[in-house]
C-alpha cells in the first residue's frame, strides 16, 4: 500500500514513515510539475530504506 502512495502522493510516504521534514521538502518538489518524477523516485527509495531498517530491527541487528 505504501508503494502505491509513494508513486501517486510521494510526500505522504514520508509522513507515514515518520520523516515529516522530508515530507514537506518532497511536497515542495512535487508542486513543481517537473519535480514529480524525482519526488516519486525519492519516496520509493526512502520507503525501501525504511523497510530494510525495520527488518534489521526485527532481526535484532540494529
Amino acid at each position: 500500500m505504501r508503494l502505491l502512495i509513494a508513486f501517486f502522493l510521494p510526500w505522504l510516504t514520508f509522513f507515514t514513515i515518520g520523516r515529516p521534514i522530508s515530507g514537506l521538502l518532497c511536497l515542495f518538489l512535487q508542486i513543481t510539475v517537473l519535480g514529480w518524477i524525482p519526488a516519486a523516485i525519492w519516496a520509493v527509495y526512502a520507503l525501501s530504506q525504511y523497510s530494510t531498517d525495520q527488518k534489521l530491527k526485527r532481526a535484532g541487528l540494529s
